[in-house]
């Protein structure tokens, strides 16, 4: 694993765990429900349990990626490649998603995937 490999796997760590906190832990504030684009207290609440189990996808995607970088370092290059590989093609398709969705959302799909797309591509090529 290159150090350019860590770097932009990290950020796509720190994305999505910054994704977990604002959509499971603090959405019902009007600063963060306002970011998803719900307008007011009553839509957050709508689409709060939404954002919940969202929010938890992206955890468990940071967490992936992470165990996959460390477990790589360690040695176990296969098992620690797959688990980077299979969470970065995750995060990459849900931003191609989010994009397809809703081409105002490019900004936040850049975000989410520009980083993981970087990774697979130094993998690869």
């Amino acid at each position: 694993m290159t150090t350019t490999m860590i770097v932009f796997a990290s950020i796509a760590i720190l994305f999505h765990l910054t994704a977990f906190a604002l959509e499971s832990l603090l959405f019902m504030r009007p600063v963060v429900y306002r970011r998803f684009q719900s307008k007011n207290e009553e839509e957050a609440k709508a689409a709060r349990l939404f954002a919940f189990n969202q929010g938890f996808y992206n955890l468990f995607l940071a967490t992936g990626c992470l165990v996959g970088m460390i477990v790589w370092l360690q040695g176990m290059s296969m098992v620690g490649a797959t688990l980077v590989v299979y969470t970065c093609a995750f995060m990459v398709g849900c931003a191609l998603v989010l994009l397809y969705t809703s081409t105002r959302m490019w900004r936040p799909a850049l975000y989410q995937g520009l980083p993981p797309a970087i990774v697979l591509g130094l993998y690869f090529f």
